[in-house]
């Protein structure tokens, strides 16, 4: 080796070494190649059948247009069809996994039958509600974050998104969103996440400018309203006394009145008889959660 040169003169052992290639049964094991090829041909059966499913939805999305019948958007039917599929479910892949392909399908093809977009009260103490709307929602669904959700609900109300997002209501006092939320124009549709488990407590509510849809198991919110000095109590004894079975989750003082926010067991339509007795808006329904996996 000429003098300035830099090099190293591999020992006969680890030259051989380093030209070893791979076992020829690694590179060609008969079960390995079988398997892969087993799970190609699911993957094209699976992309067949994804196709198939888009071509349904666009034919949807032809009938609506000439029917006029208005947004895609049916949360009750969705959070059905998961209902369904977990209930068929066995084997390793989680429930997690299988709601969240599940929710990128339905919105990878919501997108097909017109845009969708979402409006997101996501600052402060509700930051956490983004990541649960990203979640719901999918990384395609353009989301929009404001300050509020007073800010959230103007974008919607003015046409200028699909749904809004907001953090659900917890605690007593006055100006929260639920105090007047304009329902029936626009209605609460859905609630995040639709899989829980014990470690996750952040919740938020989805509104949007359609009637709820059933899924077949409901929680219904009402906006009631009494005197000045009406308790908790007061207004579970008046629920009760309408037939409703449910619980008051809030509790507001707005000027000469007391406003309370009620869960009601059961999906409630719009002209429900029970709800004549009462001093109240139905805000609308969301489908009940589902739990996730066992640890």
């Amino acid at each position: 080796m000429a003098r300035g040169d830099v090099g190293v003169i591999a020992s006969p052992k680890i030259w051989s070494r380093m030209n070893d290639k791979p076992p020829a049964t690694q590179a060609a094991d008969p079960a390995l190649q079988a398997l892969r090829a087993e799970i190609d041909a699911l993957d094209d059966a699976m992309h067949d059948l994804l196709m198939r499913r888009a071509a349904v939805v666009a034919r949807m999305a032809g009938s609506r247009a000439k029917t006029g019948v208005g947004s895609p958007l049916r949360p009750g039917r969705e959070a059905a069809v998961l209902r369904r599929l977990l209930a068929r479910h066995s084997g390793a892949l989680s429930r997690g996994a299988v709601v969240r392909i599940w929710r990128h399908i339905f919105m990878a093809h919501t997108a097909i039958q017109g845009a969708f977009t979402a409006a997101v009260a996501a600052s402060g103490e509700a930051a956490q509600t983004l990541a649960l709307a990203r979640e719901h929602f999918g990384t395609s669904t353009p989301l929009t974050p404001f300050a509020s959700p007073a800010q959230a609900l103007a974008a919607l109300s003015t046409g200028k998104t699909s749904v809004a997002v907001l953090p659900a209501p917890a605690g007593e006092g006055e100006g929260a969103w639920w105090q007047s939320l304009e329902a029936p124009r626009l209605c609460i549709v859905a609630r995040l996440p639709f899989l829980v488990d014990a470690t996750r407590a952040d919740a938020a509510l989805v509104v949007a400018p359609v009637p709820p849809d059933a899924s077949g198991e409901d929680r219904s919110l009402l906006r009631l309203e009494a005197g000045a000095d009406a308790s908790r109590e007061n207004f579970a004894r008046m629920l009760s006394d309408a037939g409703l079975a449910g619980r008051i989750l809030c509790l507001a003082r707005q000027g000469g009145r007391s406003l309370a926010l009620a869960e009601i067991d059961g999906f409630i339509a719009a002209g429900d008889e029970r709800l004549a007795a009462l001093r109240c808006v139905l805000l609308g329904t969301y489908a009940v959660p589902v739990a996730g996996d066992v640890p």
